[in-house]
């Protein structure tokens, strides 16, 4: 009898889960013996939590990311006919939000080391109608903040973070998420703090801000059947907030593992034929993905999955190359973000794999290179 073949999954949850069971397992029976599943007990004590893991003061929780940016677009007063300043590079729901507000996405390409937004493109995108600038700190590594602010600061522009990817990362030691004006992120299940379902969070220093987004996630009212505003349902359920706050105790534990298994990578990969991922000398990513570059991308991913090596491209089409954006950005010339669409790869990288598993990665992509 032949040995069972052995795949090295993108990413295995289930690992990530066995050693909290219990405590998940006792976080979501004190909910349903409590009786209170919405705006309760656990989600004021998680958002407590998670402010204070952020380095600032107000969390707010919400259903998933998408809304948190959406959100933080109201609460600031963005809407039609202005215009937000996003990269060209990310998952599409970063220009959504600002769809959805009636704003129009501005897209400035990244820098091509290290994906994120290029401040050094941000000014010349600035017109009459720009409000904000939405960087986001992608793959787990921390935009470049301190210029992102400063042009900021110059134009009178708010700075809202996309922090889903980074939970945890230090930008010159000071966490993501506590950089600009407040921040955006996501507990989809798959993120370094993941939810067993959809969830979400803003986070600020600004009480205004906090107050209007509690406000807005919540049909608009501030107290029940009295709706001060044309607010949405858009709330993080008390299940998923027990069960981050038991994540939350791990998290640092977890990106310290991502850590690990990127520097394996790195190390592995020196002198091959892909691109390893550029870290710049004041980040210290948290990992969310690992991304190489390679000319033959393509070839190079039907390979790995010939050896039984998952891998996901983040992010085939890019957002102006979307149909639902053709209309309005169908034109547009982003020759960075249309090139890394075509060459970045992202390998597996999950707490508990195993330096095996990374090693069985390394050893598929050196002989597709030597064939």
């Amino acid at each position: 009898m032949s040995a069972p073949i052995h795949t090295v999954p993108f990413v295995d949850l289930t690992r990530q889960h066995q050693a909290i069971d219990g405590a998940i397992r006792q976080a979501i029976d004190e909910v349903l013996h409590s009786g209170w599943f919405i705006l309760g007990p656990q989600v004021e004590a998680f958002e407590q939590e998670f402010a204070q893991f952020c380095q600032v003061q107000y969390c707010v929780g919400v259903g998933n990311g998408l809304d948190a940016i959406q959100l933080l677009l109201q609460a600031y007063g963005i809407g039609p006919g202005d215009e937000v300043i996003v990269p060209s590079n990310t998952f599409i729901a970063t220009w959504l939000a600002v769809s959805y507000v009636g704003a129009t996405p501005v897209p400035v390409e990244p820098d091509p080391r290290t994906h994120n937004i290029d401040p050094a493109r941000i000014a010349q995108a600035i017109t009459t109608r720009t409000k904000c600038i939405i960087p986001v700190h992608l793959y787990g590594q921390p935009a470049d903040m301190d210029s992102i602010n400063a042009i900021a600061d110059q134009h009178k522009l708010i700075v809202i973070e996309d922090n889903a990817q980074a939970q945890g990362a230090l930008y010159k030691g000071r966490k993501t998420g506590s950089l600009g004006h407040a921040a955006a992120t996501s507990f989809y299940p798959g993120k370094n703090l993941g939810a067993l379902g959809d969830g979400g969070a803003i986070v600020t220093n600004d009480a205004s801000v906090a107050e209007r987004v509690r406000i807005l996630r919540n049909y608009g009212s501030k107290q029940k059947y009295n709706h001060i505003d044309k607010g949405q349902n858009s709330r993080l359920d008390e299940i998923q907030a027990a069960v981050l706050r038991v994540k939350l105790r791990h998290l640092d534990q977890w990106n310290e593992q991502r850590q690990a298994i990127a520097t394996q990578y790195t190390t592995l990969l020196q002198g091959s034929t892909v691109a390893t991922p550029y870290v710049s000398a004041w980040a210290h990513p948290v990992w969310h993905l690992y991304v190489i570059e390679s000319d033959q991308r393509n070839a190079l991913q039907d390979h790995l999955a010939q050896k039984h090596i998952q891998t996901v491209i983040h992010y085939p089409i890019p957002p102006h190359m979307q149909q639902c954006y053709q209309g309005t950005h169908g034109a547009c010339a982003l020759p960075v973000a249309e090139r890394l669409s075509g060459r970045v790869l992202s390998l597996p990288l999950f707490p508990g794999m195993q330096a095996s598993e990374v090693a069985a990665v390394v050893d598929a992509i050196q002989l597709f290179a030597s064939a």
